[in-house]
């Protein structure tokens, strides 16, 4: 039994297709499961059609929208519905292989937290991204001494237990993964890195300018607050 977590924005493009084509996969896997979708301040057509998607998968697909942007606060409130202990967050444009859903779930059976990281696979990605996640991955490493190379939303694994207090204390922004990663290994909760494809050549959703600056103040608050715990 699991949960999939689907942050969107404004995706009135891709939400109906690709949710289909990923009911499709799930229905193969013959286990139960239910695919959470939460819209998170979206001006497009985005939650009509979401909410024509939960009556046309009843019991596999929920909807939900909140006013304010935020993928944090969709991801806050995916937790906070799920219905099951297991759970699997990936990106709507589906543009990772969605075979990390099997291969994480079970998975699950032993960690806690499953990474899926496009650097040890391989990525089809510009290379401004490329080189922008490079740097951060590198920065992670030298100030939280974290070895993970993937700390995008998409293609992450959780169990709910583990983290469902964590997750009432993430801010509005895409930082929680490394804070959720970073929590869990500091408590000794096994988790595991594992290749993933991925092709993502479309533009992002987010302001690259500010995610940048968003990421590597949040990366360099939560170095502080490490550094302060330690010197009391």
């Amino acid at each position: 039994m699991f949960s999939i977590l689907i942050p969107v924005y404004n995706e009135e493009a891709i939400i109906e297709a690709n949710t289909t084509r990923l009911a499709a996969y799930l229905n193969g896997l013959e286990k139960p499961y239910e695919i959470l979708i939460c819209s998170n301040g979206s001006t497009d057509d985005t939650d009509r059609l979401g909410r024509g998607l939960e009556r046309d998968f009843p019991g596999k697909v929920r909807f939900f929208s909140i006013p304010k942007r935020g993928v944090g606060l969709a991801f806050k409130k995916a937790v906070q519905e799920a219905a099951y202990d297991n759970l699997i967050s990936i990106d709507v444009d589906l543009t990772t292989d969605i075979k990390f859903i099997a291969e994480s779930l079970n998975l699950l059976d032993k960690y806690d937290i499953v990474i899926g990281s496009k650097k040890l696979g391989e990525q089809q990605r510009s290379i401004v991204r490329l080189f922008i996640s490079t740097g951060f991955i590198v920065l992670v490493k030298l100030l939280l001494g974290m070895g993970f190379s993937d700390y995008s939303i998409g293609t992450k694994a959780y169990k709910k237990t583990v983290i469902k207090d964590w997750v009432e204390k993430i801010d509005h922004g895409s930082s929680y993964v490394i804070e959720l990663v970073y929590k869990a290994k500091k408590s000794g909760h096994p988790i595991i890195e594992i290749p993933v494809f991925c092709d993502d050549r479309r533009k992002s959703r987010f302001n690259i300018y500010n995610e940048i600056f968003y990421r590597f103040r949040n990366l360099l608050r939560l170095w502080f607050t490490v550094r302060l715990k330690r010197s009391d």
